[in-house]
């Protein structure tokens, strides 16, 4: 199995760069089985049964992009870097893993400032990051790094622009509970509560489970024989009320459809046994085609980067040759792509 078996040509006006609004109004290509039809977000109703189960991840992404700077003292006085930090996860001893650039202009023990009430400590430096001490923790923390923080928006829209103010409420879904994510579960953020009502109001249930997306989602694949391929690893949780929820839905014969590949490798991962159970850990689950899916009957996703290991998830699900077809589909009938664009409802058939 070749990564160039998952390429495609994808024209740049396509890569989204806000969202739709209102959210739901984004599109919707729905497959099932061999069927495409286009439809949009808010008609979920349509394509949905009484007795369907969403699962939604309720992790909050962190203003996780910081600007600050390092004073260093030298024979000509106060020497001064900008530096620019990215963070990745909290460790065990209570630093920060982060992406710094320049991490060379680092040394441990110095100090970085972001604002007047943030700063770290360099604690260490190991293989190409930074370990970061804040002065800050807890609520304190938070409430700084809502503040100095900017969203950290995927390298194909950070490309093209700066995140701004209005990110802080466009990539956070509206039933973000959790703080930990460095990306959005993105798929969720077609959801606002005009839909999620009448979705209920149609009889489709919900049940919430976390993982704390991380910024290995953007790492690209290596390797030609993708099996080989390593994935990072995420947190995840599986609730034992989630749990229970998604049994009883199977049991009952509703379809259980994760909104985005998040939730999907994390059910999917609390199945490894042979049935949905309470969970929690650490995921580095990577599903290819030849994947037996346990929990999903439908995924509810974005339009993904070629030759990423999302697109190897969609194909695992839908079949290398119908993934193809719906998005040659997708780029034709000009579908906006990736964490800002459109959304695909997809049923295996």
């Amino acid at each position: 199995m070749k990564l160039s078996d998952f390429d495609f040509d994808l024209p740049e006006g396509l890569i989204a760069t806000r969202p739709a609004r209102p959210r739901s109004s984004a599109r919707l290509l729905v497959a099932q089985g061999d069927t495409i039809t286009d439809s949009i977000v808010s008609d979920l109703t349509e394509w949905l049964r009484p007795g369907d189960r969403l699962v939604l991840n309720d992790t909050r992404v962190i203003p996780a992009r910081l600007s600050g700077s390092r004073i260093r003292q030298s024979a000509q006085g106060e020497v001064s870097a900008r530096i620019e930090v990215t963070l990745l996860e909290p460790q065990p001893d209570g630093t920060w893993a982060a992406l710094v650039k320049p991490l060379r202009k680092l040394l441990e023990g110095e100090t970085i400032t972001f604002s007047a009430d943030l700063s770290a400590i360099v604690d260490r430096i190991a293989e190409g990051q930074a370990y970061l001490g804040f002065n800050l923790a807890g609520e304190d923390f938070d409430a700084a790094l809502a503040e100095a923080g900017a969203m950290p928006l995927p390298p194909y829209i950070a490309a093209k622009r700066a995140a701004d103010a209005q990110d802080k409420t466009d990539y956070q879904t509206v039933w973000a509970r959790h703080s930990g994510a460095v990306a959005a579960p993105t798929a969720s953020l077609h959801f606002d509560e005009p839909l999620l009502a009448a979705l209920a109001a149609h009889g489709v249930s919900f049940s919430h489970v976390t993982l704390h997306v991380g910024a290995g989602t953007f790492l690209p694949v290596k390797v030609e024989d993708v099996t080989t391929h390593r994935m990072h690893a995420e947190w995840g949780r599986v609730s034992p009320e989630a749990a229970a929820e998604i049994a009883a839905t199977k049991a009952a014969g509703g379809r259980v459809i994760p909104v985005g590949t998040t939730a999907l490798r994390l059910i999917e991962s609390a199945a490894r046994g042979g049935a949905i159970a309470p969970w929690e850990g650490d995921t580095d689950i990577f599903i290819y085609p030849g994947f037996h899916f346990r929990v999903a009957d439908g995924l509810m996703t974005n339009f993904h980067l070629p030759k990423s290991t999302l697109m190897m998830l969609v194909s695992a699900l839908m079949g290398q040759e119908r993934i193809r077809r719906i998005y040659a589909h997708a780029v034709d009938s000009g579908y906006r792509f990736f964490s800002y664009g459109d959304a695909s409802l997809l049923f295996p058939g």
